[in-house]
C-alpha cells in the first residue's frame, strides 16, 4: 500500500473497489470472490461497502486498502502511514496482521512518525531526516537516539 486509498476509484462502491484493487495486487477474480466476505468483514464497513467510496472517510478508506491487503500474499509489504488513520481497535487489528506477514517472511517497509508502532512492527530502522539517512540499525537503538534528538 503505498498511498493511502491509492487504486481506488472515487465513483465505485466499496466491493468494486476491492475487486480492483486486488486485481492490481495479482488476485484473479476467482480468487477474490473467495476472499470477499473475509476481505467485507476485516474492513468492519458494513453497509457502507455497497456505497461508493467518494463518500467514505480517510479511515474507511484505510480500512478498505488495508482489508484487502489482509488477504493477498505479497512479497514485500509497503506500508505508508496507514496506522495514522482510523480508530484503536483497527490499528491493533492491522498490526497483528502486519506481524503475521513478517512471521510468513514478507519483507515491509514501514514507514511511520509512531514509535509505538515503529517498535511493535520493526527489527531495523532507518531514520531519514531532511531527505537523508541519518542513521540506521537496531529498532532499540534507534528510536532512543530519535527520541533523544526529539526531547
Amino acid at each position: 500500500m503505498l498511498e493511502l486509498g491509492g487504486g481506488f476509484h472515487p465513483e465505485l462502491t466499496g466491493r468494486e473497489n476491492i475487486y480492483l484493487n486486488a486485481t492490481l495486487l495479482g488476485l484473479r477474480r476467482k480468487e477474490v470472490q473467495q476472499r470477499m466476505e473475509r476481505i467485507i468483514e476485516f474492513s468492519e464497513l458494513g453497509e457502507f461497502i455497497d456505497e461508493p467510496i467518494r463518500v467514505y472517510s480517510s479511515g474507511m478508506l484505510a480500512k478498505l486498502g488495508f482489508s484487502v491487503i489482509s488477504q493477498v500474499e505479497p512479497d514485500i509489504l509497503i506500508i505508508d502511514e496507514v496506522l495514522a488513520v482510523g480508530d484503536i481497535s483497527f490499528q491493533a487489528k492491522c498490526i497483528k496482521t502486519i506481524r503475521e506477514f513478517k512471521k510468513k517472511g514478507v519483507t515491509i517497509l514501514f514507514v511511520s512518525h509512531n514509535m509505538s508502532d515503529v517498535e511493535r512492527i520493526c527489527d531495523r530502522v532507518v531514520w531519514i531526516e531532511n531527505h537523508r539517512l541519518r542513521e540506521i540499525g537496531s529498532a532499540e537503538r534507534i528510536i532512543e537516539l530519535y527520541k533523544q534528538a526529539m526531547a
